[in-house]
């Protein structure tokens, strides 16, 4: 009996409890929305990328990419390579298109030298050449390097050799020698898609790549 008592009270008590924090519910109060899960279609969509396919793969979770047929010659270079790194390739890549460029625009050959192979230095310097001769003058601006991938690489008898896609919009004015414009327009920016590709000895301890070869994507 003394048991049926105890409990009796214990059961009071959690009552009152429960009054006390909840309030007495009359039927008027006004439901609170029940917040549901994300729809499936709300969920992000996956980006799947197919070999063959003109996507970009992401590579770990840094900003480092290439086209995914590029993908197993990149894997190999990273293994036989400790020190490949494709984000800090890419970015010395973008660097060294800007500073090519800008270089051959101005004529100053001197700053191209120690970044291109011998073949290439010859065509910018017979291509500054004949524009001296011709009296010309570029006034070309590179507006900005929208992209920058890895298009194909190999690796054979540690020589790595590497071609980057870049989709650059670029400024191009041509002018005489009294500094009219005879071709092109500052205000009017053209997109082109070059593939330039790089090649170093990846035994010897020297880090910097050559550009040995030039091209325009179709």
């Amino acid at each position: 009996m003394t048991v049926i008592v105890i409990l009796a009270l214990v059961a009071l008590f959690v009552g009152l409890r429960l009054y006390s924090v909840l309030g007495e519910r009359t039927g008027h109060e006004q439901q609170q929305p029940i917040p549901k899960a994300a729809e499936p279609d709300s969920q992000p969509a996956q980006r799947v990328v197919q070999p063959g396919s003109s996507g970009v793969a992401d590579v770990d979770s840094a900003g480092m990419a290439f086209v995914p047929t590029a993908g197993p010659a990149v894997r190999a270079l990273l293994a036989a390579d400790s020190s490949f790194d494709v984000a800090r390739f890419l970015d010395g890549a973008k660097a060294a298109y800007r500073l090519i460029l800008e270089s051959f625009w101005k004529g100053d050959l001197a700053a191209i030298r120690g970044h291109v192979d011998d073949h290439i230095y010859d065509s910018f310097a017979s291509a500054v050449a004949q524009r001296e001769k011709d009296g010309l003058k570029l006034d070309n601006r590179l507006v900005a390097v929208e992209q920058a991938v890895i298009a194909e690489a190999s690796l054979e008898r540690n020589i790595a050799a590497v071609t980057v896609r870049f989709e650059a919009d670029i400024a191009a004015v041509t002018r005489d020698k009294g500094g009219a414009v005879v071709a092109g327009s500052l205000s009017d920016a053209v997109q082109t898609r070059d593939l330039w590709t790089f090649r170093r000895d990846i035994s010897q301890r020297d880090p910097n790549w050559l550009l040995i070869e030039t091209d325009e994507e179709e």
